[in-house]
């Protein structure tokens, strides 16, 4: 089992594994409009934070996306700003 340096690093790890089996499931696996829901609600969720907060998250994601060596996933971790509705420029 991976030691984490903090408890946001876990929380982060976890949120994203979430995420990404969300987004890749196929529509027998978990209902179209299920997922949407999950989706949705992390977006508000993240787009609520403050200024400073997102801020960290976005590096966290940044330091996970180089950590990462599955392309597809980096690709997520890389994407996750923008998909879930904000950027650094937000801040």
């Amino acid at each position: 089992m991976p030691v984490y340096p903090s408890l946001t690093r876990a929380l982060a790890e976890a949120l994203v594994d979430v995420l990404w089996f969300v987004e890749g499931c196929e529509d027998e696996q978990i209902d179209p409009d299920d997922a949407v829901t999950v989706l949705e609600g992390v977006a508000h969720l993240v787009t609520q934070l403050s200024s400073d907060q997102r801020s960290e998250f976005i590096d966290l994601l940044g330091s996970m996306a180089a950590e990462e060596a599955d392309p597809s996933r980096r690709a997520f971790l890389e994407n996750f700003p923008e998909g879930f509705g904000f950027s650094e420029d937000d801040s």
